[in-house]
């Protein structure tokens, strides 16, 4: 149980901090983080991260992949953090 809570907290502050990362260099107008890369790490356990990092950041508001999609995905997650807790683990 602790490790799988630990992935999720550790997922989400990685891309919380890739969504801060990508907001900067936007601003700057240097080489960005692809979104794939975003939406695949929130797949993967970081939603709750990103979700933050666009409303934190005001980034990424205007793209539906990010604003429908992420909170899909923290909600799937959730679901299956639960399943993992509730009947493997």
């Amino acid at each position: 149980m602790k490790f799988l809570t630990l992935y999720f907290i550790i997922m989400s502050i990685i891309t919380f901090l890739l969504m801060y990362i990508d907001k900067n260099r936007a601003i700057k107008g240097q080489w960005r983080i692809p979104e794939a890369t975003l939406i695949n790490l929130s797949i993967l356990g970081g939603g709750i991260g990103t979700y933050m990092g666009i409303y934190i950041f005001k980034h990424k508001t205007r793209h539906p992949k990010f604003t429908i999609f992420i909170p899909i995905t923290i909600i799937l997650n959730l679901f299956l953090y639960y399943i993992l807790l509730k009947f493997i683990i």
